[in-house]
């Protein structure tokens, strides 16, 4: 196992790939089934992916900003808008 978290423990090659790793840790761990070590081991890796996670997307709004000249508007949901 541990051998299967240092060849992971590199960058993901994409947010999708870094979501996908994710959620298969959130799968083990949520099994209880790995071994004390394993679970520290599985959760730091999830804090790294969730913090690698958090840039990509911070990277995407400010390029979006960029794109919209900084007049972003709050999302409105179809059901919302016809309240």
């Amino acid at each position: 196992m541990s051998k299967k978290l240092t060849a992971a423990a590199a960058a993901p090659a994409s947010f999708e790939e870094a979501m996908a790793e994710l959620a298969q840790l959130v799968t083990q761990m949520e099994a209880g089934q790995l071994p004390l070590e394993a679970s520290v081991a599985a959760y730091q890796r999830g804090s790294e992916l969730v913090k690698y996670c958090a840039t990509q997307l911070d990277s995407v709004e400010a390029q979006v900003k960029v794109l919209e000249g900084d007049m972003l508007k709050p999302f409105v949901d179809a059901g919302e808008a016809a309240l």
